[in-house]
């Protein structure tokens, strides 16, 4: 099948996110830390945006860190889901299906699916190949065969689809974990500020920026993460659902089509 194809093909998460981790490491340590981004008493030239997210702290590079992981996963889902979607829209290879169907040219519409190719395809395909084989079982109602056209469906979907939802479990914990990571980091820049504010005498200016500087990237970075990891995961899931939609109308139709054909009360 197409799928097992495709599977082959994809990354694992865990080298993904190891991947990310490393490129966040790089961006932190050696490009935003680097001179040029300061003055001499170290503090970030204005408007520098590099210098000013140093400034942020060691928990930075973690939420860069989910920041990565969610934009790769996600370019990962993308091309994957396009993948399973096949050739042509999907609305019409539904449409030409259930019209082969109607027609009662099974063969035909087992040409369209191997055209079609993708997870939609392959379930509807399985579909169809036992809609030929279950005309041949003798001693059940024709209700009864309908009954096993759509168990084998539902069996054939339910094989495609961790490959469908494969990495969004990931990409829904990181709109926590993103939050909560930029939460962290803006604990520990209140707390530094804080500090600044509790010496004697006149408040220590420099850490006291420092303190709330960090505070508000971490609480950007962390926010803007969730966010993303949010967007995307609702995207991809009402793209799956919208592809579980389309296997389930050609699955009523090919079981409504055999009983239509065959008469539902026959052996």
């Amino acid at each position: 099948m197409e799928t097992r194809q495709t599977k082959s093909k994809d990354l694992s998460a865990g080298f993904i996110i190891i991947g990310c981790s490393i490129l966040a490491c790089i961006f932190f340590f050696g490009v935003c830390a680097h001179p040029s981004h300061f003055d001499e008493k170290g503090h970030p030239l204005p408007g520098d945006v590099f210098g000013t997210l140093y400034q942020g702290g060691y928990v930075i590079p973690l939420v860069i860190t989910l920041l990565l992981t969610v934009i790769t996963l996600s370019l990962e889902r993308f091309f994957a889901l396009n993948r399973a979607s096949g050739k042509d829209k999907n609305e019409r290879f539904v449409t030409g299906v259930k019209r082969k169907i109607d027609e009662g040219n099974i063969t035909e519409a087992i040409k369209l699916s191997d055209e079609q190719k993708g997870s939609i395809a392959n379930i509807v395909r399985e579909g169809l190949v036992r809609y030929d084989d279950v005309e041949d079982i003798p001693n059940i109602t024709n209700s009864d065969k309908a009954e096993l056209i759509q168990k084998e469906i539902d069996e054939a979907t339910t094989l495609e689809l961790p490959y469908l939802e494969k990495n969004l479990n990931i990409i829904a914990a990181i709109s926590t974990l993103g939050t909560l990571f930029g939460l962290f980091g803006t604990v520990l820049g209140m707390i530094r500020a804080f500090a600044a504010m509790g010496n004697e005498g006149a408040p220590d200016s420099t850490a006291l920026a420092v303190g709330i500087s960090e505070a508000l990237m971490n609480t950007a970075l962390g926010i803007g993460t969730g966010a993303l990891a949010i967007i995307t995961y609702t995207y991809f899931s009402g793209r799956i659902q919208t592809m579980t939609n389309a296997v389930d109308e050609i699955g009523f139709a090919i079981g409504q089509s055999f009983i239509k054909r065959h008469g539902g009360l026959s052996r």
